[in-house]
């Protein structure tokens, strides 16, 4: 099976609909990753066909509880999920952001050669931002906890965060702080990726 096919299959597996050009961007870039990634140590992972399911599949799962204008990505690494994303959604406005440099470059390039005109890319701390965002995703970037702290204070009335975990945090949900209320926690099955998933969705009480 091609990684196309691959991808194709996922995304019909996830029930998306997809602009008619996305899966070539996606695929491009994957492309990207694996290119800089000789170099930039952007992902651990450096087989393309586990990219498909890992990277691609795993940032557009969540998807379906995306809802704009504008989402913030919080660590975001490659690019993860946040480009994905905003392959997917282009009326999406996605903000990027990442304390380490080169990881900000690869993400500006990306935005670039990918003709991504809704994506920012930052580098910097998070807790340095300004402005407000109704959506503020994470991947792997803290505990539920910390995360909150940290944007607490960009995330605009009404707005959600969204946490893409593991195993369902049980002990990080516990520690919640006050004023913070869980949302829904949602099982995510991902195709080709043989782990649980889950997205954790946090409200301002």
């Amino acid at each position: 099976m091609s990684d196309r096919e691959r991808l194709l299959l996922g995304i019909q597996a996830l029930g998306l609909d997809l602009p008619a050009k996305a899966v070539d961007q996606l695929l491009a870039y994957r492309d990207l990753m694996l290119k800089w990634n000789r170099t930039y140590n952007l992902t651990a992972l450096k087989d393309p066909a586990r990219m498909v399911s890992h990277h691609l599949l795993d940032s557009l799962a969540i998807l379906p509880w995306i809802a704009g204008p504008e989402l913030l990505d919080v660590g975001s690494g490659a690019g993860l999920p946040g480009i994905p994303l905003a392959i997917a959604r282009p009326d999406l406005r996605v903000t990027l952001v990442d304390a380490v440099q080169k990881k900000a470059a690869f993400q500006r390039q990306a935005a670039i050669e990918l003709g991504l005109a809704n994506v920012q890319a930052l580098h910097g701390r998070v807790e340095e931002l300004q402005g407000r965002y109704g959506m503020i995703t994470s991947r792997a970037f803290a505990d539920l906890a910390d995360f909150v702290r940290l944007t607490r204070s960009l995330l605009a009335p009404g707005g959600r965060w969204l946490a893409m975990k593991g195993l369902a945090p049980e002990q990080e949900l516990a520690a919640l702080p006050a004023g913070v209320q869980v949302a829904g926690l949602h099982p995510l099955q991902v195709p080709g990726l043989d782990a649980a998933r889950h997205l954790v969705i946090l409200q301002a009480s």
